[in-house]
């Protein structure tokens, strides 16, 4: 009689729980730009950013026009504001003044050789900002001449050279730093404490 053999019982399959994981994020870089595309400008935008500026010429300092000159050295025993000084400043403010009057007619010619009616505003603007410029330097240089004139008149009436204030001498150094001077140094620093005062 045959033995019966219990029936093997199916091994347990391992339910694997499906678990859905969610799919890792990606980070969407935005697309970079090209470098050609990122260095192109619209005609409009270049026309803005780099107007075609014209550069009006250098303004030249009035106060050192006159300082090619070769300093007034006194002989011992020499006279203060003796004929060779008189000459000696009536040359710088000659000199001074011929130069000066260059400058003005140069700038007249100037900004009639570089006037042009840009259409760009910022063009425009930039321009006028320089001729106001030069025509404002060259209006103090006008007062300067005629500052100069009454300058000359005193020398050649030996009116030259002391002090307006108290009369003492004004000194070579100081003339010849600034020729058109009326004041020796004490009096013209008194003078700018007392204006400084009033003007609070």
């Amino acid at each position: 009689m045959p033995t019966k053999t219990a029936p093997k019982k199916p091994a347990a399959t391992k339910k694997t729980a499906a678990k859905s994981k969610a799919p890792a994020k990606v980070k969407s870089k935005a697309p970079a730009k090209s470098k050609a595309a990122a260095g192109t400008k619209s005609p409009a935008s270049a026309r803005s950013k780099a107007p075609a500026k014209r550069k009006t010429q250098a303004v030249t300092s009035a106060n050192s026009q006159f300082k090619n000159f070769e300093p007034y050295q006194p002989k011992r025993g020499e006279e203060y504001m003796s004929d060779a000084q008189l000459e000696h400043f009536k040359h710088i403010l000659m000199k001074w003044k011929s130069e000066l009057m260059q400058e003005v007619d140069r700038t007249v010619t100037h900004m009639k050789d570089e006037a042009a009616n840009f259409p760009d505003p910022a063009d425009r603007a930039t321009q006028e900002e320089e001729f106001s410029l030069e025509l404002r330097t060259r209006d103090r240089e006008r007062k300067l001449i005629k500052k100069i004139d009454s300058t000359i008149e005193r020398l050649e009436q030996e009116d030259y050279g002391f002090c307006d204030a108290c009369g003492i001498e004004i000194g070579i150094k100081r003339l010849e730093a600034r020729p058109t001077a009326t004041l020796c140094i004490d009096c013209k620093t008194l003078a700018e404490i007392k204006e400084r005062q009033e003007l609070g």
